[in-house]
């Protein structure tokens, strides 16, 4: 069988069969002139063509293949083009600083582009040359608008602030587009996180995750509740057609099953909704920890536990309950090489400096000491009771006490055992880690804890489970490391080190939890 002939098996098995287009305008001939296939070029990455055939979709090796027709590329001057769409948060600051430095690191020339819609583009150049060697695309709408346009194939990559819904998972995958859940469709590129913002002549300076949703939905109405002065609350929302609007009504709203208030006031721009809190010294919003302007961020408090900020060592372990990690969202479908070596380097070092230089989380492991996390100890000391002996927690100092806490932390979606999306991330992030050698001759130590809803006994068993599934999917993604150069253990503690309450559905799922631990 020739090569074209395993080229169209393998397409047909991945995209399977769709309409044929109604234009050929590429024809497609094996070298020995065996197999001819013609139909409506969609793309070509430098090495494979996109055919859109009678057959359905197809991708085809082109070096083993002659291309005729007025579609066929230039293959001698090649450029690569790519549109991004979604997220103005995504697309104006963080992924320019990535494309800038991964031109750097690369040795390239970027030229930048704008267009008089606020879009731009950004043309990539061999400096010793000067050939043209990629365009990058920017279209800034909202996470609903970007996967619009992947759907209507207007864009190859979504910049969305929220996960893929299941109504546009199903429109993918029957437009051809793969699975967008399936692993290497999504790429979390940095993380953020949602924060109560108020004006600081604003006395509170704390409020609980329910108290939140209360505020928001009008169930709440007067500062005097929260510890504030006898006044009304003005609540301030941004457009719930905005990614930020819809991450609010996912992690604030859904979980208390209430909806926003009828006397919300609502905005259509991040600049528009902060003008606002600054201009009222009783109203309150929910915006990005990245670009809170002049406002005062909430610290987000538990009766069961302490009070929190979006800090980034809190963002990144998920203590802090309201995390909001950063989607780039892409098909099924080979991309040009140096599409695909610009989305590698995401992962460098260097791309995870520019994240953070850029005012979001980065994903980069840290390794906390013991006698940094007292405030931890501390709750876990002052909850201990009948269902957590003192024993319990000197059993669990002594085998902690000689390991640091890795950022790493596993946690799972509202009433499921599935991994939540940040937490699908970091399985790839350590599982990399461990294929670099960054943990040979080290201990990885998997921690299971649990919420303190039922008997003590089933939650220590529950959590012990979680950490050996945990590191079950971490183990079998690392599938080039050396696993007998790491010593890899499960152990768990149960309900022993709550860091929320467990009256509230925020506070379980901060408590169901897979910590990483190494010496």
């Amino acid at each position: 069988m020739t090569r074209l002939r395993a080229a169209v098996l393998a397409a047909l098995l991945l995209f399977g069969m769709a309409p044929g287009a109604s234009a050929q305008d590429v024809t497609l001939t094996s070298r020995d002139g065996d197999v001819e296939i013609s139909g409506n070029l969609l793309g070509f990455d430098g090495e494979f063509y996109r055919v859109d055939t009678i057959y359905g979709e197809l991708t085809v090796d082109g070096s083993g293949v002659d291309c005729e027709g007025p579609g066929c590329p230039n293959l001698n001057n090649f450029v690569a083009r790519i549109t991004l769409a979604g997220e103005p948060a995504i697309g104006r600051v963080l992924m320019p600083g990535l494309l800038e430095a991964f031109a750097i690191k690369s040795g390239y020339s970027l030229e930048r582009e704008s267009r008089a819609d606020a879009d731009f583009s950004y043309r990539i150049t061999d400096k010793s040359t000067g050939q043209l060697l990629g365009e990058f695309d920017f279209q800034l709408t909202n996470s609903d608008e970007g996967f619009a346009d992947l759907l209507a194939d207007e864009a190859d990559i979504v910049m969305s602030l929220r996960e893929v819904r299941p109504e546009e998972v199903k429109r993918a995958r029957d437009a051809g587009l793969g699975n967008l859940l399936a692993r290497g469709r999504s790429k979390v590129v940095a993380l953020d996180a949602l924060v109560p913002v108020v004006s600081p002549t604003n006395p509170v300076q704390d409020i609980t995750a329910p108290q939140l949703a209360d505020v928001l939905s009008g169930k709440i109405t007067n500062w005097a509740v929260l510890g504030g002065p006898d006044a009304p609350i003005d609540v301030q929302m941004l457009s719930n057609v905005s990614g930020l609007g819809q991450a609010v009504a996912d992690q604030v709203l859904r979980p208390a099953s209430v909806a926003p208030a009828p006397s919300v006031t609502w905005h259509e721009s991040d600049q528009s909704l902060l003008a606002a809190v600054m201009a009222d010294p009783f109203a309150i919003a929910v915006t990005r920890q990245s670009d809170t302007g002049s406002t005062w961020p909430l610290a987000l408090k538990g009766q069961c536990g302490f009070a929190m900020k979006a800090m980034r060592r809190a963002v990144k372990t998920e203590d802090y309950p309201l995390t909001m990690p950063l989607f780039l969202y892409m098909p099924a479908r080979r991309f040009p090489k140096l599409v695909r070596e610009f989305l590698t380097y995401l992962r460098d070092p260097s791309a995870q400096l520019v994240i953070r230089r850029a005012g979001f989380v980065d994903q980069t492991p840290e390794e906390i000491e013991i006698n940094a996390q007292g405030d931890r100890f501390a709750n876990a000391i002052s909850r201990a009771g009948e269902e957590v002996s003192l024993g319990q927690l000197q059993a669990m100092v002594r085998a902690l006490a000689p390991l640091k806490r890795l950022t790493t932390t596993f946690r799972f979606e509202t009433g499921s055992t599935r991994l939540d999306a940040q937490s699908r991330s970091n399985v790839l992030q350590l599982a990399r880690a461990m294929e670099l050698g960054h943990y040979d001759a080290r201990r990885l130590v998997f921690v299971g804890f649990s919420d303190g809803q039922g008997p003590a006994e089933g939650n220590l068993e529950i959590a012990r489970k979680r950490a050996e599934a945990v590191r079950a999917a971490v183990t079998r993604a690392a599938e080039t490391a050396n696993l007998a150069r790491i010593s890899i253990e499960t152990i768990a503690f149960g309900e022993a080190m709550p860091m929320a309450c467990d009256t509230s559905e925020w506070g379980r799922r901060v408590n169901r939890r897979v910590e990483v631990w190494v010496r």
